[in-house]
């Protein structure tokens, strides 16, 4: 009996007070044996709608806690982290992992006071059931007690100086403690593509930060991709392909995402023997660290895409060669890869050696498998049986490498390819594994959601994930309003599989506020008020509150970040993407230039996002630019108060250049429509001031670390070990956010400028060539009255292209030069005046 009232008051002591929307704390006042007797019966009723909820992962997540390193381990990995994030106050805050028993059976954090004397020793006690938790505690009692902000370095970096001194930290009001319990597992993070177009270049130091910031924002399930290929090396080796034949396999290091899925082989590369072993001691790294903080490394398998040596070998084997992706002409140099059909008996042996491979180099450190086989590789039949054959082929390929093996996989193909994905042919691939062994990434449901029009993935586990950003572009973007309650409407639906919330974005380092609100989202359980919230991140972020600034956020929150027309955000702003296009034979009779919009998303292709349905180029606009341009005024009349901010200043360069950027696209069709109507003057005129406006978004861009080419150029070259190497990760670096694939004569690369970049240096010796001699053959044109001749644009085009991608000779900088806010406003002088 003593035991069993101990015991209540231990609960009653844990859960008297839950904190579970910043500060705002629910007092209770019934006596405290009442209040524990009635805590327990909530907690078991609660423990038991955790098992109905979860009924198909809850063996996963039981076997997932048994491969979790001890306690002392994620603790000492916390305070890792805690000493690189504010080393003043390693010694302030005492740390320790928790039963999720504790927790209800979910798993949780708790902040409390420490109960010693107030010096040099612990103010503040974090628990959490997890490395991560105790992390995500940490971050939430910075946030919301001390005002500070933790954001990526290129977007403003970190902002503590609003904590206080040791040994004056903030308390929490006697006797209360925050208690925030996740209302899914899982925060899962990163795309298949995020490898190329964010991480390629990253050593350790990056990726440790990268960690770090992971943690904090509560990431416990990512995607590990990182090396790869040195595993396939060895996996290969075994079936008698050698290092030469996989030359011709693996892509280059920038384009290695697309040479995994199948899409590409050979372009930009070989790979080096170097680059292997490197990038393969580096993952063992990132996992070691993932480990330390009870994260749940996702592991890559096999898909079926293989080299081309491997039909020679296996002449019988069922080997199908895949259409071409995207090239100009369908160079077999580069095109139409090869892919094991996976109901032939060697995917299964290759799929299994696979699996085991990376069990031997790394342990036994996961359950979980990322495979997109059928991710933009339609089957060649859409009988349910044969898809249901097929599934159940790549997950017995998996299983066979790890017995407790579970599929995850990316629900694009559902979006991008619906007409083959109908209800049949969904249910016969997700049914084809075991119940359980499968969780599907709703990649899209940000914008395009599949949980609500697919019974739930019928029954199938799923992630709730917003994807937001296509190929790194640097665009102010996202719809805070579904962000914030999507989650929430889809874990409480009727018959809800819901088990996590994703972030999937293509390329990362950009829109902090979405991806700070997104980050929460992993623990809220109820719909956040944006407009509440979005003052309380402004006043983190700048570390005080400003009137000026909490009106421009308003105006962004109903315009920049209030995007529901439905359209995938991929720039095409005709800086960045100068349309490749004939305008003499167009008519454009009074368009609204300014507002123009692109039609409904639809696509069949991750990569393309074109819309043909008019000769009209057409940039992405969703809001009312003057809007926006009245957030600039407020933003910039905030600049005396909040410029040693580092945060203002990159978002006050970034409005900037959105402004800027729209700017242009009026600006260029007011050009090309003066060169239909003849107006050599206003032809002259108008690209004269696209061409500025180009030089002064440079000269804007240079005036904050965060926005050089020189970072990225830097980057590649620093991780090479000799001069070939230098010059072959340099050449990647260039033609991903160029050019991309191939290019020849007259024909762009068909994903050029699909990564494009608002990035100083790029813009100077880029984009403006390339303007400049588009808008001289447009006056040349008219001044000797002879018919466009666009294709010699695009053949001298090309030319320059290729020699500023294979180019080595500028050395890009580093460093910003400038005054942003002088010039920031300089420019809202000259061109909105």
């Amino acid at each position: 009996m003593v035991i069993t009232w101990l015991w209540h008051l231990h609960i009653y002591s844990y859960h008297r007070h839950s904190l579970v929307s910043d500060e705002h704390t629910i007092k209770l006042t019934m006596p405290p044996i009442k209040f524990a007797l009635l805590v327990l019966l909530i907690l078991s009723i609660h423990s038991q709608s955790l098992s109905l909820q979860h009924p198909a992962i809850n063996p996963l997540l039981h076997r997932l806690d048994s491969l979790r390193p001890t306690s002392s381990v994620q603790e000492s990995a916390a305070k890792g982290l805690l000493q690189r994030l504010i080393p003043t106050h390693s010694h302030s805050f005492e740390f320790s992992i928790i039963s999720k028993d504790v927790c209800g059976g979910s798993s949780c954090f708790i902040i409390e006071n420490h109960d010693g004397p107030r010096g040099n020793g612990p103010e503040i006690v974090i628990k959490g059931t997890t490395g991560v938790e105790i992390a995500s505690g940490l971050h939430w009692y910075l946030k919301y007690k001390c005002n500070a902000h933790v954001s990526w370095d290129k977007t403003g970096g970190i902002q503590i100086a609003s904590v206080p001194l040791p040994g004056h930290l903030p308390r929490l009001e006697y006797s209360k403690r925050i208690l925030i319990r996740r209302p899914v597992p899982w925060n899962y993070y990163q795309n298949v593509v995020t490898s190329s177009y964010s991480y390629v270049w990253w050593g350790w130091e990056r990726w440790e930060r990268e960690i770090d910031w992971m943690a904090l924002q509560g990431v416990n399930l990512p995607l590990a991709f990182t090396g790869q290929e040195a595993i396939w090396l060895k996996v290969f080796k075994r079936f008698n392909i050698s290092k030469e034949d996989l030359d011709d396999y693996f892509g280059g290091p920038a384009f290695l995402a697309w040479a995994r899925m199948g899409n590409l082989h050979a372009w930009g590369g070989p790979l080096s023997r170097n680059w292997l072993s490197d990038q393969l001691n580096l993952q063992k790294q990132i996992l070691s660290r993932m480990l330390e903080l009870g994260m749940t490394p996702v592991l890559p398998s096999f898909s079926g895409n293989v080299p081309s040596a491997l039909r020679k070998i296996y002449p019988a084997a069922n080997i199908t060669r895949l259409d071409d992706w995207n090239t100009v002409d369908g160079d077999s140099r580069w095109c139409c890869t090869y892919l094991l059909n996976p109901s032939d008996p060697l995917f299964i042996d290759i799929g299994e050696a696979f699996i085991k491979q990376q069990t031997e180099e790394y342990g036994e450190i996961t359950n979980i498998y990322n495979c997109d086989t059928f991710n933009e590789n339609t089957p060649p039949t859409s009988e349910p049986e044969y898809i249901s054959s097929l599934g159940a082929a790549v997950y017995k390929a998996m299983s066979k490498g790890n017995k407790n093996a579970v599929w995850l996989m990316q629900g694009w193909l559902f979006s991008s390819d619906s007409e083959f994905w109908k209800p049949p042919q969904m249910k016969a691939l997700l049914h084809s594994v075991p119940f359980g062994k499968m969780i599907v990434l709703d990649l899209f449901a940000d914008v395009k959601p599949i949980w609500n029009t697919s019974a739930q993935f019928y029954g199938t586990p799923y992630i709730w994930c917003m994807l937001h950003n296509f190929g790194g572009n640097i665009e102010m973007y996202g719809n805070l309003d579904s962000i914030s309650s999507g989650p929430v409407d889809a874990r409480v639906s009727e018959n809800s599989t819901m088990v996590g919330v994703g972030m999937c974005m293509e390329g990362i380092e950009h829109n902090p506020v979405v991806y700070e609100l997104m980050s929460e989202m992993a623990f809220r359980d109820e719909k956040v008020d944006v407009q509440k919230w979005l003052k309380s991140y402004a006043r983190r972020r700048y570390m005080k509150q400003n009137d000026k600034v909490d009106a421009a956020w308003e105006i962004l929150y109903h315009t920049v970040y209030n995007c529901t027309d439905g359209v995938a955000d991929h720039n095409t702003d005709f800086i960045v993407k100068l349309p490749d296009w004939d305008p003499s034979s167009s008519s454009l009779h009074g368009t609204d230039t300014y507002m123009i919009s692109t039609d409904t998303y639809e696509t069949k292709r991750r990569f393309l996002f074109e819309d043909n349905s008019s000769d009209l180029p057409k940039a992405h606009l969703w809001y009312s630019t003057k809007e926006v341009i009245k957030a600039l005024r407020l933003f910039l009349e905030a600049g005396d108060d909040l410029f040693g901010s580092l945060t203002y200043r990159y978002d006050m360069v970034d409005l900037t250049r959105q402004v800027l950027s729209k700017l242009a696209n009026k600006v260029y069709m007011d050009a090309v429509t003066a060169f239909v109507r003849k107006d050599i003057e206003s032809l002259r005129r108008l690209s004269e001031k696209f061409l500025e406006l180009i030089k002064d978004i440079d000269v804007l861009l240079a005036s904050d670390d965060n926005f050089l080419l020189g970072t990225w150029v830097e980057s590649a070259k620093k991780l090479a070990r000799n001069s070939d190497e230098r010059k072959q990760y340099e050449w990647n670096a260039r033609t991903q956010v160029t050019m991309w694939y191939d290019s020849k004569g007259v024909n762009q690369s068909m994903l050029h400028d699909y990564a494009n970049k608002f990035w100083s240096g790029l813009l100077e010796d880029y984009y403006l060539p390339r303007a400049t001699l588009y808008f001289d053959e447009l006056l040349k044109s008219l001044e000797d009255e002879k018919k466009l001749e666009i294709e010699r644009w695009r053949r001298e085009w090309i030319i320059m292209s290729h020699k500023w991608q294979q180019s080595s000779s500028e050395v890009y900088p580093v460093k910003a030069k400038g005054d942003a806010l002088a010039i920031s406003r300089h420019l809202l002088s000259k061109y909105f005046t």
